[in-house]
């Protein structure tokens, strides 16, 4: 536990400090989960779930973290510069760990939608944010989940009423910024009620090349025939680690599309746990992969079916080149009484190299008998026949390799239900592997 001593002498020193700079409904689960976090502290290989990333490690480095939650001196309003064509949304930041609330967006929303810094929504709605903060995240068996909630002080608060549709996509930018290795730890809470509809971007950045470790815990509560659709874009750089836990719950005919995707990275490791807990709840999980160098991209996931009569599609597609590494564990459980269950589970992955090397285990545990359910995965390297057929035709041997890359994940893509960005990310995907991370026009802080 020497790794966890420094924090948990952090925290029993700065108890109070941590405290003073939050709000009472984040401050009232801190104990318990500060208790969880001394008991298992951080996950290392010899945990199950956690084979292929040594998350302990991770956290050995002296990081700086903000406490006080102190201003960051950054305007994200005038370096983020986004050139989607034709992607008009509501634009929000959070730095590091904060929401920044200095410059407000012009966009007006619905009447009654609440989108906002969590700590003071907190102060705010205190009965409303209370109900469901932290109600999801397992800090008893997860120590990411754990840590997170014993220091996470402020983040977004995204609450939808019932039957009101937003229209606009919703995109919020976690910016990183320091002058010196920092520790950030981050809060999403998002809440749907029954009939309500919302589509969130969440795009992850890195402004100075230092070391960055970013903790974040997402819980969203997606009530009766709500609908949301959540993409996640990692473009940070490769000296970030990212640590992300999700959590969802569903209740009755609620639909949910969830699609994480990493174009450029450092270290990562993704937690995804999805409760269909009402009937005709239906989820699709997507992700997709571009790694290269030493890079490193473990996705867990846990779809559990503990009511009858739900649907749930799962597509994860890893590229991986050079020395990068991929992880993929995906488990769906069907409850006993989940009858007439429909799940189907897909994890491809090309290595492109030898010295790639990508670790999958697909799971079932079915306890009920009528039921389909299937999955499977594939590892393997580009198809010879189909480079030899379109070198035949004259294209060129690197050209015919990137096309064939850029069809192989082009499935995950096509999951995105907002036009605009789906195209956009076609374009990305091609910039990406030619070796081009694109940035926006005008903007300073992509990663080059």
């Amino acid at each position: 536990m020497k790794t966890e001593q420094q924090y948990i002498d952090l925290f029993s020193q700065a108890e109070e400090l941590i405290n003073r700079h939050s709000a009472p409904v984040l401050n009232a689960a801190r104990a318990e989960a500060y208790a969880d976090f001394q008991r298992i502290g951080f996950p290392t290989k010899e945990v199950a779930e956690y084979k292929y990333t040594d998350v302990s490690r991770y956290f050995e480095p002296d990081y700086g973290l903000n406490l006080q939650q102190l201003h960051i001196p950054v305007n994200p309003y005038e370096v983020f510069r986004c050139d989607v064509p034709n992607l008009s949304t509501s634009l929000y930041f959070v730095v590091n760990d904060t929401f920044y609330k200095q410059v407000q967006p012009k966009t007006q929303l619905p009447e009654g939608v609440i989108l906002g810094s969590l700590r003071e929504m907190a102060e705010l709605h205190p009965g409303l944010v209370g109900k469901y903060y932290n109600k999801l995240a397992r800090t008893a068996d997860n120590g990411v989940a754990a840590f997170n909630t014993t220091f996470a002080q402020d983040g977004v608060f995204f609450y939808v009423p019932r039957n009101v549709v937003i229209e606009r996509p919703i995109q919020l930018i976690n910016v990183l910024r320091g002058d010196v290795d920092f520790l950030v730890n981050r809060r999403i809470l998002i809440v749907l009620e029954e009939g309500a509809q919302a589509r969130l971007l969440v795009c992850d950045h890195a402004m100075d090349d230092v070391r960055f470790l970013a903790t974040q815990v997402t819980e969203a509560y997606i009530g009766e025939n709500a609908v949301l659709d959540m993409y996640e874009l990692e473009e940070t750089n490769v000296r970030t680690v990212r640590l992300n836990n999700q959590y969802v719950h569903q209740q009755a005919g609620s639909q949910v599309v969830l699609n994480g995707m990493t174009l450029h990275n450092g270290q990562s490791r993704n937690t995804v746990d999805v409760k269909l807990a009402g009937e005709r709840a239906s989820v699709s999980l997507c992700g997709m992969v571009i790694a290269d160098k030493q890079q490193h991209v473990d996705n867990h996931t846990r779809i559990d079916h503990a009511v009858p009569h739900c649907e749930s599609h799962e597509l994860y597609k890893y590229v991986l080149d050079d020395e990068a590494t991929g992880a993929f564990t995906g488990m769906i459980r069907v409850q006993p009484g989940a009858q007439h269950t429909q799940s189907q589970q897909t994890n491809r992955n090309l290595c492109v190299n030898r010295g790639a090397r990508m670790y999958s285990r697909p799971q079932l545990e079915i306890y009920a008998d009528d039921v389909r359910c299937s999955h499977g995965a594939t590892t393997g390297q580009l198809d010879e026949n189909a480079l030899f057929y379109m070198r035949s035709r004259g294209i060129a041997e690197k050209e015919a390799r990137l096309l064939l890359m850029f069809a192989f994940v082009n499935e995950v893509v096509d999951t995105i239900r907002i036009d605009a960005l789906k195209d956009r990310l076609h374009l990305l995907v091609e910039k990406r592997f030619r070796g081009e991370l694109a940035r926006c026009q005008g903007c300073t802080m992509c990663t080059e």
